[in-house]
């Protein structure tokens, strides 16, 4: 889960220390804006625009409560040269227009279906950060035939900590570990959704139990946590990746809550060899 709470504490962090800034890979994809008409809102999106192999599936990411497509644009640039990449703002947050009542886990991932069948993705592999992750085990349960495989990255809520007062502490733990300029991202995009969708949308991801859900998901998934991330107990992450069916889970050292910001070499390192691996069986059509 990522939104103020975390951007307050990155920018407490920022102001004390600013790292110097980490060197990109030379070789970064290139992402556009677009605007994407869902149920009669417009969705805005971040998309690949570099020429990859037609026979690879495209990538789909999704970013956790309170932030948008913003945050995603490091693993996403680091992606685009393998993959067709897509990071939508889900509907309420970032750019995209906002529902006069927020959504549901449930709606979100029923907007995110609908997005694939407005820009013509009739199937796809998916990376999921907090409340993306969420969102995109919704997706997999309700549309399977859209879901090739799944990366849950720091899944929330833990059964364990499901209360305000825990998550807090979590990040007051989390943020010395993340990049500064996460701050100033944090701050746009939340200003954006706004307190009141905030909460609301965090009432649905406690009330939303992925734990239990996790155990009807059929589609290959990897559970990515970094050993700092101190929201999400690795207790947890390995309960978690051990109760899918096709589960399995990777550790980045030294790595916070938002590793697709702050570690996307090291993210993408483990990703590569899962998204490009043969499905081994296929999932049942819907």
């Amino acid at each position: 889960m990522a939104g103020g709470i975390l951007a307050g504490l990155a920018l407490v962090k920022s102001l004390a220390r600013r790292r110097a800034s980490r060197r990109w890979s030379v070789n970064l994809g290139r992402l556009a804006a677009r605007q994407i008409r869902v149920d009669g809102r417009m969705m805005h999106a971040r998309v690949s625009v570099d020429v990859v192999p037609d026979d690879r599936l495209p990538v789909i990411l999704v970013h956790g409560l309170g932030m948008s497509s913003r945050y995603m644009i490091p693993l996403a640039r680091h992606l685009a040269p393998h993959f067709e990449v897509y990071a939508p703002d889900l509907p309420g947050f970032g750019l995209s227009e906002k529902p006069r009542r927020p959504l549901t886990v449930r709606e979100l991932a029923e907007a995110l279906a609908t997005c694939m069948h407005a820009v013509g993705v009739k199937r796809a592999a998916f990376i999921g950060n907090s409340l993306g992750c969420e969102v995109l085990v919704e997706l997999a349960l309700t549309h399977p035939q859209l879901v090739d495989r799944l990366v849950l990255q720091g899944p929330t809520p833990d059964p364990e900590a499901r209360n305000l007062v825990r998550q807090i502490l979590g990040f007051f733990a989390i943020a010395p570990f993340e990049r500064w300029s996460l701050a100033w991202v944090a701050f746009a995009d939340y200003s954006r959704s706004g307190i009141r969708r905030y909460v609301l949308t965090l009432r649905s991801m406690v009330d939303n139990r992925i734990g239990e859900k996790a155990l009807q998901v059929r589609q290959p998934t990897l559970v990515v946590w970094g050993t700092r991330d101190y929201i999400v107990p690795r207790a947890f992450v390995m309960k978690l990746a051990a109760s899918l069916p096709q589960g399995r889970l990777a550790v980045i050292p030294g790595a916070a809550h938002g590793i697709n910001y702050s570690h996307p070499e090291a993210f993408t390192a483990i990703l590569l060899p899962f998204l490009l691996a043969a499905r081994e069986m296929p999932v049942a059509q819907k």
